[in-house]
């Protein structure tokens, strides 16, 4: 769900009781209100060790919150909460494990055997020290390139990069169109759920010479983050892209544009560089085409990453206008990479201009 500023998840799981031939819900798993009552109190003493972020106090013993229950390879009952439920957005996916001992005297007679059935299945299976894992790259992918790269050299046109975040969405596919119409390139920075449901649009991008980036699995504030639930994001989308066109993406824009030391170390283990932006059209927030247009007029300049959104149809409105004006003013349309020239990006470092020096690049 598009949440206006950010992106949430909401996750709800059901289980299968093969013995009564029945699906039941989360708490299905549960003896009842008591047992339900008690694994909120349980959660709320985790989660006070979670830092003031986390409003504990928002957990009850509902439902509505307790709707996503499951268990690990220990046998831990994990209590998944959606985005934005008990903390802020930014945060993304939190999730509490009650230790099996705790857990097993609230469970009822189907939650136990469900909660042995995983057990028994993870001897059977790699077992994984860590919470979230991410699955080793494939060798062997070629790296994300326009199909037209080098058809301009920036170093003696004026360039500038059109960048577009958060989708594919509604409005994707009209971009393309008038992308196409008015012969200009740009980098599209993927959201992986979104990718994931729309393949056709990321090869339809990578066909007609777009770059396609990573931002982020469910666009939450990477910075926050520790390094493994990074990886997890980075590499979940990475793996989507990969699928749908057959290249690995070597560019990544944060979230909100938010870095950490730990998400620039993740970029170059992955081998991609950071992207940010220094025109911002404001487009998400305001409602009139010319208006984005002129924001983005007035601030071009040689070597500018240009942020916009295809999720809004405002923002897909105002692209014909800005490819004119700044064609008329001697602009080419270039994908991100093509504004450094053979010098190229390098893994882990940011790149906010195209026209920064790289001796003064962090």
């Amino acid at each position: 769900m598009f949440l206006g500023a950010s992106w949430g998840n909401s996750t709800r799981t059901y289980w299968f009781d093969p013995v009564e031939g029945r699906a039941v819900d989360s708490t299905g798993l549960l003896q009842g209100k008591g047992a339900l009552n008690r694994l909120a109190e349980l959660v709320r003493q985790q989660l006070g060790t979670r830092g003031s972020q986390v409003v504990r106090d928002e957990v009850r013993a509902s439902g509505d919150q307790f709707e996503s229950l499951a268990f690990n390879q220990a046998g831990d009952l994990v209590v998944e909460f959606d985005d934005c439920q008990i903390g802020p957005c930014s945060l993304g996916r939190l999730a509490v494990a009650v230790p099996e001992r705790q857990a097993r005297p609230l469970l009822s007679a189907f939650g136990r055997r469900a909660q042995d059935s995983v057990k028994v299945r993870a001897q059977d299976s790699v077992k994984l020290d860590a919470p979230y894992a991410v699955a080793p790259a494939p060798t062997g992918i070629p790296k994300a390139v326009s199909n037209q790269a080098g058809t301009v050299d920036c170093a003696k046109t004026k360039c500038v990069a059109l960048t577009f975040d958060d989708g594919p969405g509604p409005q994707t596919a009209r971009l393309l169109d008038l992308l196409q119409k008015n012969h200009a390139r740009a980098t599209f920075f993927t959201v992986g759920i979104n990718a994931a449901a729309q393949p056709a649009l990321l090869r339809r991008m990578s066909a007609e010479g777009h770059l396609i980036g990573n931002h982020s699995w469910a666009h939450t504030d990477l910075s926050k983050q520790p390094m493994i639930k990074i990886a997890d994001s980075v590499g979940r989308t990475e793996a989507v892209v990969e699928a749908a066109i057959g290249q690995k993406p070597t560019l990544l824009r944060p979230p909100y544009g938010a870095v950490s030391q730990e998400l620039r170390d993740v970029a170059a283990r992955e081998g991609v560089a950071l992207v940010t932006w220094d025109v911002d059209t404001s487009d998400q927030t305001e409602e009139k085409p010319r208006d984005i247009g002129d924001r983005a007029v007035r601030q071009a300049h040689p070597g500018a990453i240009i942020l916009m959104h295809d999720i809004h149809r405002e923002s897909v409105d105002a692209v014909p206008d800005i490819i004119e004006r700044l064609r008329e003013k001697g602009y080419r349309f270039v994908t991100v990479p093509e504004l450094y020239g053979p010098a190229g990006m390098q893994a882990g470092r940011l790149y906010g201009s195209g026209n920064e020096l790289p001796g003064k690049q962090p």
